[in-house]
């Protein structure tokens, strides 16, 4: 299922700022976290990569461990 998601641009006197804003619903499923810097990727025309940084994924994984097991 897509998120259908509208591409801001805020203009000023010398600068101009886009902005993409996630679905609450998207971005718990990918666990981010308050302040996470993530890095994007032009892949073609049409889409676009959201990569995380490996601290990011190393500490996701580390908390996967500690969960008990049900």
């Amino acid at each position: 299922m897509g998120y259908p998601t509208k591409i801001q641009l805020i203009k000023r006197a010398k600068s101009e700022q886009w902005y993409v804003n996630f679905p609450s619903a998207l971005a718990q499923a990918i666990e981010f976290e308050r302040g996470e810097v993530v890095e994007w990727l032009i892949d073609n025309y049409q889409r676009l990569v959201l990569m995380r940084s490996d601290e990011s994924v190393s500490s996701m994984k580390k908390k996967l461990q500690k969960k008990p097991k049900a």
